[in-house]
């Protein structure tokens, strides 16, 4: 089975082609560079150096969200057009939860924390364990300080290791008060899209693919524009 993983969910971007697991090829920019410009230029020279065809693919994963809502719409339509051209299933792949996967293989505490700007994070916890990563709440976008009180009251005596890309944020604002923290080494911090794969594969496990035409990103909260039209018509209404 080979899947073609994609992440632009953010100001890095990265995808990856991988068969039963086995990471065929990856490539991995981190530029001020748009997801526009760079993202089918990294498939068509990941696909040409490791000599595979795009039609072998079996399924196309993308990380839908959450996280930087042109960069979402970049990676959705991106293989929206691709799976539809070749008839393929889509697997949508929370951004939370392919960062999580960087520490597959370990025993610890993982909090994905994207900066979702306004003073919030997005936000994740999973428990990794050996080859196992567990679920321990929803995607999420919250404030610093609820953040804070959350991982103050439920894992204060546990080791926690933040990744992602608000890591080294979330660390500044959070450690003066909860101080079992610790953030990713940089090779672990940010999202990969050999992550969305490992997480796709779990997911075509228990059927859970979509088709091109039902593949939708998932914001967590509304677009900044729309936030502030649906401001100005409740201020109108009162």
């Amino acid at each position: 089975m080979k899947i073609l993983a994609i992440d632009s969910s953010a100001t890095s971007a990265g995808v990856a082609l991988v068969q039963d697991e086995k990471i065929i090829g990856e490539s991995y920019i981190n530029t001020r560079l748009t997801h526009s410009s760079t993202l089918m230029p990294m498939i068509v020279s990941m696909m040409k150096c490791t000599e595979e065809s795009i039609s072998d693919i079996d399924y196309y994963a993308v990380s839908v969200g959450p996280g930087s809502f042109t960069g979402l719409r970049i990676g959705v339509a991106t293989v929206k057009g691709m799976a539809m051209a070749d008839n393929k299933q889509c697997v949508p792949v929370s951004t939370l939860e392919a960062i999580a996967y960087n520490y597959l293989g370990t025993d610890a505490v993982v909090c994905a924390v994207m900066d979702a700007r306004c003073n919030q994070f997005y936000n994740a916890i999973f428990k990794t364990s050996g080859t196992q990563v567990t679920r321990l709440c929803e995607d999420r976008a919250l404030s610093y300080n609820d953040l804070a009180e959350d991982l103050l009251n439920n894992y204060r005596d546990t080791n926690i290791v933040l990744v992602g890309d608000g890591g080294s944020l979330a660390y500044k604002l959070l450690s003066p008060n909860v101080r079992n923290i610790t953030v990713a080494p940089s090779h672990l911090l940010f999202q990969k899209a050999s992550g969305v794969a490992a997480v796709a594969s779990k997911l075509i496990a228990h059927n859970k693919t979509v088709t091109p035409a039902t593949l939708i990103p998932s914001y967590l909260r509304l677009p900044q524009a729309e936030r502030e039209l649906k401001k100005k018509l409740a201020e109108k209404s009162k």
